[in-house]
This record gives C-alpha cells, structure tokens and sequence, in this order.
C-alpha cells in the first residue's frame, strides 16, 4: 500500500439534496452510518453538485434541501464528533478531480454504466441526457477517491459506479506506474430496498410513495393503510401470501421481535389473521422510529446556525483531505505546476 495514502479504513456516504430523507434511507444506510460512526472514519457528503445534474431548473430546491439533509442526519444520530458532515459543492477539488478523470473514460464507458442506463431510462432524458448527469461515475470516482475511501455503502443498484470507479483508479495507478490511489469496496445493507408504500417500485421523494423520517403519526398511518397485501385475503379467515406482501416487508425492515413476525407470518398463511391486524402492529412499530427522529429534527431545525456551524467545520476539515488528494494527482500525472 502507498505510504502517500492514510492506511486507516475511511467510510465515504451521502446523499443528493433534493427534498428531506425517508425510511427507505434509514433502511438503506442511514442506520449503518450511525454503527459505523463508532468503528471508522467516516465522511457524509451532502450532494448538492450532484443534485443539479437533472434538477438544474431548479437551484433553490438544490440548494433549500442541504440544510432538511443535514437536519435528517443529526437528526438520526449521526455525530458531527465522528462523522465529518460536508458539502459537495463547496469542495473545489472534487470538481477539479472529476475533470481530470474524464479524460480517462469514454462516452461509451460511461453510458453502458447500467446505473446510469437505468436512472436515464427512468427520468426519460431519451438523448437529452444532461452531461453532467451522463459523467456522474466520474464524479463518484472523485468523491470516492478525493476522501481516500476504501468503504463505500450502497445499494446493489450502485454497484456498477463502484465498479467503474476501481476502473478508473486502476488506470490512473498504471499511468502513474505506482499506487496512486486505493480501490474502494461496496458495503451493501443485509435489508435490501425498501419498496415505496405504494409496492410499485423503490421508495421515492419524486414518485411520492415514501414515508419521511419527520412523518406525523397521522402521515405514518396513512401511509400504512395505503398498504396493499394480498388481494385474494378478502376476509381474515382466508389463507394468505406472505411473499411480495408490503406490510410483511416493512415488519421484516423495523421489527425487532423477529420471532413474532415468523409467527405473524405463519398464521397469515394458515389463515385466521386480518390485515388490520397486521397494519396496526406496523403503524406502531414505525411511529415508534419515526418519534425520536421527528422531535429531535424539530428541535434542531429552530436553531438552523448551529447547523451551519457543523456544515462550516465538516466542509473545512473535508476541503484538507480533497485538497490532499487532488496536489497527489496532479504530481503524480506530471502537470504544470506555478
């Protein structure tokens, strides 16, 4: 390993500003970066750069969402004492890192990244595709590498943009002729995605079909009695179908009593279990997680310069280590120097 990069395992996360966190995220990773806190070092990147790169009509949305972002993660127990909180776009090197990638990567390499096939399908940019949007793993590559980090946490979805940033660190390693820089590994969460209320298709500010972390109980009910279950359980005598059902998926996400699901479970099947039943117990449990971060997101958000103040020391601290990787990059590729 090159003694020019900290051998300390360093965790890099985050999220795009584009509107408050929900559980879908809490399931995903913001639990995890709560554990991990304790035992790495640990960046969360408020991704408001990238952000942009489909919401560029809209900057206030951008720029209005990185301080809900940062609310929702103090909000959840992410401490500014272990987790360096900062802001994307106030790192320069992270761009100027980008940049220089981009000349180590095709357009072809870049739109057969399945991640990003999938996202410009999903938001029908057709050819119309933001360039910005289309050059994201490189961006990621320069997030991932411009902090040092060796783990990365993501969903299976986010896997290729892992892929393609060891890609790019292993040619820029080669054209250097030493170890430049470290590859990064996936840390994918053992729940999988949690589907939206709707059980159409993943959670999702935009496809408003999420439960937000700051939630009212009234918000939480709704949401569950939204619920689908299974169609052909017409009366709570009735056998019914435990898998693809969405209430049993968020019980499996936030139930700690894993014994009583699997008895849950088993009477759903034999028969002799409403689905009243079962959205009730579910509506509970999930007040009960969304409770503790609602009040502690309201008290923070009355003082929104203390806020700031952690966004202002995390983004100073995080322009060191970016700062570091970029003058490493440059020396290393041999450019111009004043």
């Amino acid at each position: 390993m090159s003694s020019e990069i900290n051998a300390v395992p360093v965790i890099l996360t985050g999220d795009r500003t584009t509107g408050p966190l929900h559980l879908g995220h809490f399931v995903g990773s913001l639990r995890n970066r709560v554990a991990l806190q304790k035992s790495h070092r640990q960046y969360v990147l408020l991704a408001d750069a990238q952000a942009l790169t489909d919401n560029a009509d809209d900057p206030g949305k951008v720029r209005q969402n990185v301080l809900e972002v940062a609310l929702d993660y103090l909000a959840v127990g992410i401490d500014p004492e272990l987790t360096t909180i900062c802001v994307q776009s106030a790192l320069p090197a992270l761009a100027e890192l980008t940049m220089l990638y981009l000349n180590f990567v095709s357009v072809a390499r870049l739109e057969r990244n399945p991640t990003i096939k999938d996202e410009i399908q999903m938001r029908g940019f057709g050819r119309n595709i933001p360039a910005g949007f289309l050059c994201y793993p490189a961006a990621q590559a320069a997030d991932i590498t411009g902090f040092q980090a060796t783990l990365v946490p993501v969903g299976e979805d986010q896997l290729p943009i892992i892929e393609q940033t060891n890609e790019l660190v292993r040619r820029l390693n080669r054209q250097v002729g030493r170890e430049l820089l470290l590859e990064a590994q996936a840390l994918v969460p053992k729940t999988g995605r949690l589907p939206g209320v709707d059980g159409k298709s993943k959670m999702s500010k935009s496809q408003g079909n999420a439960i937000p972390l700051s939630a009212s109980p009234s918000d939480v009910q709704a949401a569950v009695q939204r619920m689908y279950t299974d169609p052909d359980h017409l009366r709570a005598s009735d056998p019914g179908q435990v898998e693809g059902n969405i209430v049993f998926v968020y019980l499996d996400a936030f139930d700690p009593d894993e014994e009583a699901v699997a008895e849950l479970k088993s009477q759903y099947r034999r028969g002799g279990l409403g689905d009243m039943v079962l959205k009730r117990r579910l509506a509970g449990i999930l007040e009960e997680t969304i409770a503790p971060i609602r009040e502690r997101r309201a008290e923070l958000a009355r003082d929104p310069d203390t806020v700031m103040d952690v966004l202002r020391a995390g983004t100073a601290k995080a322009t060191e280590i970016t700062n570091k990787t970029k003058e490493l990059v440059v020396e290393g590729l041999g450019l111009f120097r004043l």
